[in-house]
């Protein structure tokens, strides 16, 4: 396939590299990156072997043109620039498909291009952008592949094999806004209480209670080290409101159709007492000062939950918290 790879952060790196390693023709659309990339390719550490790619760089989407697939990777804070970056890639035969966390995106990219080229993946895995082209995986890395307001089409199964051929396991789910509230199960507590934990837990209750207006001006946060999955499990206090969080999440999603089991909050405890010292993308952005996707991963599930009159106490507070930040 001839791919563009639009957000060429820890995610998109990671899969288009595994394309490209295996003999795709993968482009690369850079930005700040782009001499880097260009001098050295793309390097993959990781527990499951180390590699580096070459992928073709491009600084504009035109030097690209049309391709049979889109991998965008962009953060969702950046989700504006698609009618800007996305158009010049996609012509009718094209395959666009958003690796985007969060709620909204799918939809985002159907008010641009016939909702019958959308395609949503869920990526499971842990990734960190060390360096300019390089990229630290610590573990997992599952794509879960889904249509938009649609079952599973015959290209959605062709390009779980794709993926799978270039060393992904890949699954199809059979309803993807579900496989999205699943994942934000685990995507709430762990990237919401992270942030907020850079406060301690103390702060975070007083700012929960009584926010105050001032708040703000008294957050000393220019060397604050945000809250990784290992401290926040060891810790009774934070550890009972990521399992109350996950409850709250599940309880909206069954409210709008979508049969998770409550059992599954504690599934995925227990998975992420595997990862260790594991700190989100989320962490990383906001330690280095960049917006949080806030809208998307917190705010938007919170809107759909209250209008299915789903009550979500502890995520409209961490809502206040964050959005304090």
């Amino acid at each position: 396939m001839k791919i563009a790879v639009v957000g060429c952060g820890a995610v998109g790196s990671f899969y288009g590299a595994r394309f490209a390693r295996a003999g795709h023709e993968v482009h690369f659309l850079l930005r700040s990156d782009h001499e880097a990339v260009r001098r050295q390719g793309v390097v993959i550490r990781s527990p499951e072997g180390d590699f580096q790619v070459r992928p073709r760089c491009a600084g504009r989407p035109e030097q690209i043109g049309p391709v049979e697939l889109v991998l965008i990777g962009l953060k969702t804070t950046a989700n504006d620039l698609f009618p800007r970056l996305l158009p010049p890639l996609v012509n009718a035969e094209s395959m666009v498909l958003t690796l985007q966390n969060c709620l909204g995106n799918e939809e985002a990219l159907a008010r641009l291009f016939p909702a019958e080229q959308i395609l949503g993946g869920l990526c499971f895995v842990c990734l960190n952008r060390i360096a300019p082209g390089v990229i630290q995986h610590l573990g997992y890395g599952q794509v879960v592949l889904g249509e938009l307001h649609r079952r599973p089409q015959p290209r959605t199964h062709k390009l779980a094999a794709r993926f799978r051929d270039a060393g992904v396991s890949c699954a199809v789910a059979d309803d993807l806004t579900r496989a999205h509230w699943e994942k934000l199960v685990w995507n709430i507590p762990f990237n919401g209480l992270g942030v907020a934990g850079v406060v301690g837990f103390e702060a975070f209750a007083r700012l929960t209670s009584h926010p105050p207006a001032s708040a703000p001006a008294r957050l000393r946060l220019a060397s604050a080290r945000c809250v990784p999955t290992d401290i926040l499990l060891a810790d009774p206090r934070w550890a009972n409101l990521v399992r109350e969080l996950m409850l709250e999440v599940i309880a909206g999603a069954r409210a709008l159709g979508y049969d998770v089991p409550f059992a599954f909050a504690d599934q995925q405890i227990e998975r992420t007492r595997t990862m260790g010292d594991y700190r989100a993308s989320t962490l990383l952005d906001f330690e280095r000062g960049l917006p949080l996707e806030l809208e998307s991963l917190f705010l938007e599930p919170l809107r759909q939950a209250s209008q299915a009159d789903v009550p979500m106490p502890r995520l409209s507070a961490l809502c206040t918290v964050l959005k304090k930040l």
